[in-house]
């Protein structure tokens, strides 16, 4: 018990720590966002005619894109969800460059009734690292 006194800020920054890792782990899951990797997005993009959704903002989306990508930036998507009604019935790869704007969009997608929203796992910097091009 002494120990445990004594050491209560390691302790605390330690379980800190587990739960900010818990919780960036398991975010998506819990919120029900679907993730994917490159290959699964490619086969989505491929087989499923999936539309891809850029939510960077303009100078990023500007700087590579993946090839035929939408682009509406995230603090844009409320106000121009409308534009994407057609594609409700169909699979949405959701990208951003590391995926952590892209989560929020799949959310804001997923309460707006569109049940086929992924997330692309590791955004546009996966998507380089896996050597698949972009367009400028």
């Amino acid at each position: 018990m002494q120990f445990i006194i004594n050491n209560i800020l390691p302790i605390s920054i330690a379980l800190l720590s587990g739960a900010m890792l818990f919780w960036s782990f398991f975010n998506n899951r819990i919120r029900g966002i679907k993730e994917v990797d490159c290959t699964a997005a490619l086969q989505l993009i491929n087989h499923k005619n999936a539309l891809v959704l850029d939510v960077r903002e303009d100078g990023e989306y500007q700087l590579g894109h993946i090839l035929n990508s939408r682009h509406i930036p995230l603090g844009k998507l409320n106000e121009r969800i409308g534009e994407l009604e057609k594609y409700k019935e169909q699979p949405i790869v959701v990208v951003c460059r590391t995926s952590n704007r892209s989560g929020v969009a799949c959310a804001q997608l997923g309460k707006r009734g569109f049940t086929q929203a992924y997330l692309l796992a590791g955004g546009v910097t996966a998507w380089q690292k896996a050597n698949l091009p972009l367009e400028k």
